[in-house]
């Protein structure tokens, strides 16, 4: 691994770590500490999330044309502003402004370093992707767990410990991005290459981006209305966050488990996505008569299973499908599908939950997630009729 990526695993350790001191408690907060239903807590993360869209089309697109460490610096600027103003406000309504800032600029962050990632190491193919995933969610352990501790004190300390992690993120970048070249301005648009190859990449990647939007918006669930839904039940904030911590723990310990996974039933990407999203299924086939703790835990070390497959799987099929010097386009247009559903997701879930209950809200989403699988089948349907097409022209002339 280059020492470039080292740094990048480390700052984006950093930044997940406060980012998630914060984002698994958010449905909480408004919900239980502002006095707002779930479905205007689902409309508030919308606004964050439609925000962090934003931020990853901008971010991308950024990437290509200023590189990697002043795109990411840009990200983190607003993102820090944003935090530091949510340490001396966070009540209704200014709560909803900040946060949704917050989106914009974490939006920026991380396209531009999922291509960073694959600019400084590209022959490291899905290791390089994996290894900012194991490191978000490395952070994801240590964010969920100590915020549910801090929260149990006061909100405003979490606020706080967000904002001096952002800030530690904000040192690790200017001083070890700063040298990093990426990005190139000079490159044409990204369906001026080969007319036929770059329009069938271009239809693979949104057919991906779908699936990976209703697989993330099943997944926001477990952050937003099942969050609400176990302190329904009766289990404490406290446990509610072990499961956040169990969740990142597995993935920075399960890497084995996935690799024999993957070199025994899933060499290829699509595979992998596939097996993933049937273990999704399986876990949210359990929130239909989980009751106690125990259910939860369970169903959440299966769905870290399913998510260990097919999250870093996309990032590394969108770098494939780039043409060169449009890799920051194409990795801000799969977050942004992944940060669209978790757009769409508590509000979707919030209204379900509020008129119909969590029984509706889980059987709508395992329907999704089947057609999660028939998009991760038939993405790459086009590109194979197009270099079909290609060898019979080149046969023919």
């Amino acid at each position: 691994m280059p020492r470039a990526l080292k740094i990048l695993v480390i700052g984006m350790f950093i930044n997940v770590t406060g980012a998630s001191f914060l984002w698994p408690l958010n449905t909480i907060y408004i919900h239980n500490h502002l006095g707002k239903s779930l479905t205007v807590a689902g409309l508030v993360l919308m606004l964050n999330s439609g925000a962090s869209v934003a931020g990853n089309l901008c971010g991308g697109f950024l990437f290509d044309k200023i590189g990697g460490f002043k795109s990411i610096m840009l990200g983190i600027a607003i993102t820090l502003a944003s935090l530091m103003g949510l340490v001396f406000f966070h009540d209704w309504p200014t709560y909803i402004v900040l946060l949704t800032i917050v989106g914009f600029g974490s939006g920026v962050v991380f396209p531009a370093s999922y291509a960073m990632a694959g600019s400084v190491w590209p022959e490291g193919g899905r290791k390089a992707f994996n290894a900012i995933y194991v490191a978000q969610n490395a952070g994801v352990a240590v964010g969920s767990a100590l915020g549910g501790v801090v929260a149990s004190f006061s909100f405003s300390y979490v606020f706080l410990a967000n904002a001096v992690l952002y800030l530690i993120f904000f040192f690790v970048v200017y001083f070890g991005f700063r040298n990093i070249q990426t990005g190139d301005a000079s490159q044409t648009s990204v369906l001026d290459y080969d007319a036929v190859n770059s329009k069938a990449k271009f239809a693979a990647l949104i057919i991906l981006s779908g699936g990976y939007v209703l697989g993330w918006l099943a997944y926001s669930q477990w952050s937003t209305t099942i969050a609400s839904y176990t302190q329904s039940i009766g289990i404490s904030l406290s446990l509610y966050s072990v499961l956040w911590t169990v969740n990142g723990i597995l993935i920075v310990l399960g890497q084995p488990l996935v690799s024999f996974v993957v070199k025994k039933w899933a060499e290829s990407l699509k595979a992998q996505m596939a097996i993933g999203f049937i273990i999704f299924i399986v876990s949210f086939s359990m929130l239909l008569t989980a009751k106690q703790f125990p259910m939860f835990l369970a169903a959440m070390v299966i769905l870290t299973i399913g998510e260990m497959l097919v999250w870093p799987a996309v990032p590394t099929i969108a770098n494939q499908l780039a043409p060169k010097g449009k890799e920051g386009f194409y990795q801000g247009f799969v977050n942004s599908a992944a940060t669209g559903g978790r757009m769409i997701g508590p509000l979707f879930g919030g209204v379900l939950v509020d008129h119909y209950g969590i029984k509706a809200l889980v059987l709508s989403l395992l329907v999704l997630l089947l057609i999660s699988i028939a998009t991760t089948l038939l993405y790459d349907k086009r590109i194979k009729s197009a270099k079909e097409t290609n060898k019979q022209a080149s046969i023919s002339s």
